[in-house]
């Protein structure tokens, strides 16, 4: 017998559990099936565990380049990563604990087991059969391994995270945020880190000042950054070391070597393709703007789709999508432009909209202006041990309108969130002018350049 619903969600992630429960609000029968632990790559393996762990490198980081200047002594310290690592999945049960709580209080049906397509209004789960005219599929992505001799001996994020000690040596290849967090995290919490890129630098898709300012800071604090390296092979040596062969003929010997070299939709192993739907050219499920796949009914949104894999937009892309389905919006839709993001590398950076490479390129140069601020974060500037920030405006046309907002310093990634909601109503440069600054923070330098 084939079991009834109005909204079938495949994939227990941030995308999949918003849209869910969204859905439930509007008193439709949902139905969410998921396969490993519900909260996804996010929860689980990737930024709130990530988060965590940032967390406490910046623990790590006051009390060896700071705490001394503050007058405190702490030349007797002693770090449990085993401590670190408990409170850590305590404090994922806990968001587990909630989303049940959530589906509870809304009426969510869930099965924890994973879900094939039958056809494609219909999926099977443990022998039970379920339909729905509307199914979400939001099953997230995977991390890639590269095509090399002795990859398998490397590990991925989600190995990372697995990890039961600091490495004492460690590489991560990539050039990604993923990359750029780790190598920062492993290197603040005493691992000798080697972070390798395959070009002249990493995050090429931000702003080229701002990452500048992390790459020096890298040369000053470390990790250690190996640009135009490209890995050829790996071995294993008998000690259980890792030997890290470049295609320049260099080699690193590590304890770890973390891959970071991207992701990939996750499209495969529930018969997807009896559903006729279709894929982009990357292995993304194709979308339109309403995340309508090519097949009526079927929708996809998240890492499987591939337009922005972040969490936030993930959840309001489901959220959105529900509205339209079950609370008569036909227009609801997730608006991708000016998306705020924060990557947690040390220090931080935060971004909303273009980059001065992408605003020169779209509006041309006779168009743009840009406002900068450089300048020592107050917290580390009574240090020894001083830190620099760099904040960046880009404006357009005669109006000033502000395109791009980034900024790279200690407490960033706290203040860009209402920058954001700014940006998205169109704020101009004389706007931030005539805001009054908070004095004495980072953020007043955003409405206070010359």
């Amino acid at each position: 017998m084939t079991k009834q619903y109005d909204y079938i969600v495949i994939g227990g992630g941030s995308g999949g559990i918003a849209s869910a429960n969204r859905a439930a609000m509007h008193g439709a029968k949902v139905i969410l099936f998921e396969g490993k632990e519900v909260g996804g790559t996010c929860v689980n393996v990737g930024c709130v565990p990530k988060k965590v762990m940032w967390y406490g490198s910046q623990v790590a980081e006051t009390i060896n380049n700071y705490a001394a200047d503050y007058g405190f002594d702490v030349t007797t310290q002693t770090f449990h990563f085993d401590v670190l690592k408990q409170n850590r999945q305590a404090y994922i049960d806990r968001i587990h604990d909630s989303y049940e709580r959530g589906f509870d209080s809304n009426g969510v049906e869930r099965v924890y087991g994973y879900a094939t397509f039958v056809d494609a209004h219909t999926v099977e789960v443990a022998g039970e059969h379920y339909t729905a005219p509307h199914i979400l599929i939001a099953t997230g992505g995977h991390a890639l391994l590269p095509d090399i001799p002795g990859s398998e001996y490397g590990i991925t994020s989600d190995g990372f995270f697995e990890l039961d000690a600091v490495p004492k040596r460690t590489a991560v290849v990539g050039a990604g945020y993923i990359a750029v967090e780790i190598s920062g995290v492993l290197h603040a919490l005493g691992s000798e880190t080697h972070l390798f890129v395959r070009r002249d630098r990493p995050l090429r898709k931000f702003d080229k000042e701002i990452v500048g300012t992390l790459v020096d800071e890298m040369k000053k604090d470390g990790p250690q950054l190996h640009t135009f390296s490209v890995p050829k092979e790996v071995i294993k040596n008998t000690d259980d070391s890792l030997t890290l062969i470049l295609e320049n003929g260099e080699e690193y010997t590590v304890d770890t070597l973390i891959w970071a070299i991207g992701r990939a939709a996750n499209t495969k192993g529930f018969n997807l393709e009896v559903t006729g739907v279709a894929l982009d050219s990357k292995g993304f499920i194709a979308t339109d703007a309403f995340e309508n796949t090519n097949v009526e009914g079927l929708y996809a949104l998240g890492d499987v789709n591939g337009k922005l894999e972040l969490t936030p937009v993930a959840v309001k892309a489901g959220r959105q999508l529900s509205e339209r389905l079950f609370n008569h919006k036909p227009e609801a839709k997730m608006d991708y432009k000016d998306v705020a993001t924060v990557i947690f590398s040390h220090p931080v950076i935060g971004s909303i909209g273009l980059s001065e490479e992408a605003a020169l390129d779209q509006y041309g140069e006779e168009n743009v202006t840009i406002y900068r601020s450089t300048f020592t974060s107050m917290y580390t500037a009574v240090t020894s041990h001083r830190q620099v920030c760099k904040m960046k405006l880009v404006t357009v046309g005669e109006d000033e309108k502000i395109v791009g907002l980034h900024g790279i310093g200690y407490g960033v990634d706290e203040m860009i969130q209402g920058f954001a909601v700014a940006i998205k109503m169109g704020a101009t440069k004389a706007d931030f002018d005539n805001t009054v600054a908070i004095h004495p923070t980072g953020s007043e330098e955003f409405v206070t350049m010359r």
